[in-house]
């Protein structure tokens, strides 16, 4: 085996790419220079420094610790062109001029390591042109990586060879950009804006096209293709305005000057509506006004017709929106096409447009249609990608349902489907995924860094393992199952609606940690759709617990809560190690039971927090005696009030954090639970994790008595919220539910330096829920949340 290690990356420029990337390399601690121009006024760094400044106010936050910032090490093209020498990976990121970067190229190419690989984050320039001028070695180490916007989040990187780039380069930096940026790989041919923008622009170019055709205005648009699409919820104009249509002018532009031959090409002309707002500067969210425009509380919307703003809320027609709703895509499909709605002819419109298009171009864009699926499920936040669609909608009906079209001259184009769209049931299968360049089915690859995903991105058709039903069963039910793979470790899989805890799932943890005590090395909390945006816990399930309370009233509620508490109690002190594989929310009940794991394993995108105050109760699965624990561990004899105060004011606030590492600094997270960047890593990692622990010799650890602060730590709390009440920046409620949470968290009306253990705080925790659901305000907050889904500040 040889290892690839990147420790160091340079950006070259600061813009907002440029930024946001060097900003994600430190999320996962990789050192990074961050490159520009030197200013002209002020300090020479100051490009740089602004840009770094910058960081810390985009929403979304680029950084998943503000403080981070700070890490990035600043340089300009003048004074420090000799850092580049240290630097393993050099990333590229200045404007799509291709003078420009050539200019730049000269410039940096004398100082790049000898076996450094240098990349070009364009987003559609032609990587081989970009390559011209540099000598046979350079090139052999030179590619495309293009990373999409906001580079954080969204999962896709295209990565695009030069004819000379040796393919060992593409490996090494598949691999890095995978499992230590997170990322999912789609290796693109280099041709004009590759893979997901080719698609995905020529798909907004259609959209726009058949709304004016069919004249549907751009709110409509939205929710046709939009969430009900299974696709980003900003639907395709309010995408526009959030890309900022200058820079899809740009990728529009590309496709222009560079693809005259395509039998597409008059639909790449700038729409007339595009260039009008472009024109006046009006680009979109960045510029306050676009396809839409915010005035005052109200968003208006363009007006095609007299490109004046007018009122919005247009929404699809009740027979379209069941049409969609429709679960079977090949009755969905044979209704779009059926009906004589404008609307679901619109539909059935763009669906066959866009099916036209990738069969036709499969072959000169990528490799094989798998590729395709993933750039657009990956870089457009698709559910499912167009030859998924298709296939699943019935292949060979939909292909003679977009002959027809074509034939009948209802078609962008007249060029006919190539011939293998109709020798073919689909173009996924078991052995791969079709390949029109080669005519065959080109399996997934066998890279190394894979076998670190136990379940990798399904595709529809292709078959492939399926998370909730692979491995060995050895109890289900409709709230849990646990498994195993016959590697020694326990899973246990939450199957409720968010992972919600309610009465099944806490039988499940006690039959999971029974079972891992008796023939296994380690239980792992993992949920199956950890890597496709789920929650691991949105907390307890109050609308289970409702028949409980409502027959029997809170006191009902007492023996739930002791269960809850005594379970996760168990997990703590269980004698095999418990491993939480956290990914996505885990609120309230969900944050206490990762708390009471034995580690912790958490995707960067975590969002973790006591957040019971929004309903108007307090934690009672033991986070608040774990914030009391944990400072009284972390004081080490000092004043433990000043490690206390961090734990009281994120249940008091109902603080979540943004991010796995802000819930590091937060304490949800300790220092040595692990950070993971790709989610489909995530039950690697923990069975890892749990092995690594029983095999070190684990032992459950000692219940150790607790000092507390007593009253006067609930005293001191309780004087801040005095001042926060009679400031009017809480309600009377807000302050009733902080002062019960700093009474708990303080050890309550005891001495300081009271030695308790953490029962007492478990104690108090149920006592004072059990008080709140009897509370008029706190009931409010509850049916408040559970009929619309927001809280109720009261």
């Amino acid at each position: 085996m040889s290892n690839f290690t990147v420790k160091k990356v340079a950006v070259l420029g600061a813009g907002v790419m440029g930024a946001q990337i060097a900003a994600h390399c430190v999320n996962a601690k990789v050192q990074v220079v961050l490159f520009d121009l030197p200013a002209k006024e002020g300090p020479k760094n100051g490009i740089v420094l602004r840009a770094i400044e910058n960081l810390k106010k985009l929403s979304p936050a680029p950084l998943g610790n503000k403080d981070d910032a700070s890490l990035i090490e600043v340089a300009n093209y003048d004074d420090n062109l000799d850092v580049l020498a240290g630097c393993d990976l050099i990333i590229e990121a200045i404007a799509e001029r291709m003078d420009w970067k050539h200019d730049l190229y000269k410039k940096v190419a004398p100082h790049i390591a000898p076996n450094a690989i240098f990349a070009s984050n364009t987003s559609g320039l032609s990587i081989n042109k970009l390559a011209d001028g540099f000598d046979a070695e350079l090139k052999a180490r030179f590619c495309g990586v293009h990373f999409f916007n906001p580079p954080r989040y969204m999962h896709l990187v295209e990565l695009i060879p030069t004819v000379d780039t040796r393919p060992e380069i593409l490996d090494q930096l598949e691999t890095f950009l995978t499992s230590v940026l997170g990322k999912g790989v789609v290796r693109a041919k280099d041709t004009p804006n590759f893979i997901a923008n080719r698609v995905g622009i020529f798909g907004m170019l259609a959209t726009i096209h058949q709304a004016e055709k069919f004249g549907l205005s751009v709110d409509v648009v939205d929710d046709l293709t939009g969430a009900k699409l299974g696709r980003a919820k900003s639907g395709t104009f309010r995408t526009a305005d959030v890309v900022g249509l200058d820079t899809m002018g740009h990728v529009i532009k590309t496709m222009q000057d560079t693809l005259q031959d395509d039998p597409f090409f008059s639909i790449y002309k700038t729409p007339d509506v595009l260039a009008k707002l472009v024109a006046k500067g009006a680009l979109g969210s960045k510029t306050g006004g676009g396809f839409y425009k915010k005035v005052g509380k109200d968003i208006q919307r363009l007006d095609f017709a007299t490109g004046e703003y007018v009122t919005g809320g247009g929404k699809a027609d009740d027979i379209v929106a069941r049409i969609l709703k429709e679960k079977d895509p090949v009755k969905k499909f044979k209704a779009m096409r059926a009906s004589t709605n404008p609307q679901a002819q619109f539909l059935w419109a763009i669906f066959r447009d866009a099916f036209h298009y990738i069969a036709v171009h499969l072959g000169s864009i990528a490799d094989n249609a798998r590729d395709v699926d993933f750039a657009m499920r990956w870089g457009f936040g698709w559910n499912v990608g167009p030859f998924e669609t298709w296939q699943a909608s019935g292949w060979k009906q939909i292909a003679e349902w977009v002959k027809e079209d074509i034939d009948a001259g209802k078609a962008l184009t007249n060029t006919p489907l190539p011939a293998w769209v109709f020798e073919k049931d689909g173009v996924h299968t078991p052995e791969g995924s079709y390949s029109a360049a080669s005519n065959s089915y080109v399996p997934r690859s066998t890279l190394p860094v894979y076998e670190r995903q136990a379940f990798r991105a399904p595709v529809l058709g292709a078959g492939g393992q399926d998370a909730k039903t692979a491995g060995t069963t050895v109890f289900e039910d409709e709230s849990v199952r646990l498994w195993h793979s016959g590697d020694e470790v326990l899973v246990i899989s939450l199957k409720t609606k968010m992972h919600v805890i309610g009465d099944g799932v806490i039988k499940g943890i006690q039959r999971g940690l029974l079972e891992a005590e008796k023939g296994f090395k380690g239980l792992v909390i993992w949920n199956t759709d950890a890597a496709e945006g789920g929650a691991f816990s949105a907390g307890a399930d109050l609308q289970s617990a409702l028949p409980a309370f409502m027959a029997g009233g809170a006191k009902a509620m007492d023996p739930i809560i002791k269960e809850l508490q005594d379970t996760f109690m168990k997990m703590k002190y269980s004698n095999v190690p418990v491993v939480a594989a956290v990914a996505g929310l885990a609120l309230g009940g969900g944050c206490e039971m990762a708390l009471h794991a034995s580690k912790r394993v958490a995707s960067i995108e975590s969002y973790i927090g006591l957040v019971e105050v929004g309903v108007g109760l307090i934690p009672a699965g033991g986070g608040l005696k774990e914030a009391a624990v944990r400072a009284f561990t972390e004081a080490k004899g000092n004043d433990i009030l000043q490690f206390l105060k961090t734990g009281f004011t994120n249940a008091a606030t109902a603080n979540v954090s943004k991010s796995a590492l802000e819930a590091k600094a937060m304490g949800y997270l300790k220092e040595d639970d692990i950070i993971v960047f790709n989610a489909y890593e995530l039950l690697h990692v923990a069975k890892v994790q749990a092995r690594a622990m029983f095999d070190a010799g684990y032992r459950a650890p000692v219940q150790r008595p607790v000092v507390a602060t007593g009253r006067y730590g609930w005293a001191t709390i309780r004087g801040q919220l005095v001042n926060m009440r009679d400031g009017g920046f809480i309600s009377a409620h807000d302050y009733k539910l902080g002062d019960m949470i700093a009474e708990i968290v303080s050890g309550g009306d005891i001495d300081q330096g009271s030695v308790v253990n953490e029962q007492w705080f478990l104690d108090m925790e149920r006592k004072a829920f059990l008080e709140l659901l009897n509370n008029p305000k706190s009931q409010e907050r509850i049916m408040g949340m559970m009929q619309t889904g927001k809280p109720v500040r009261n």
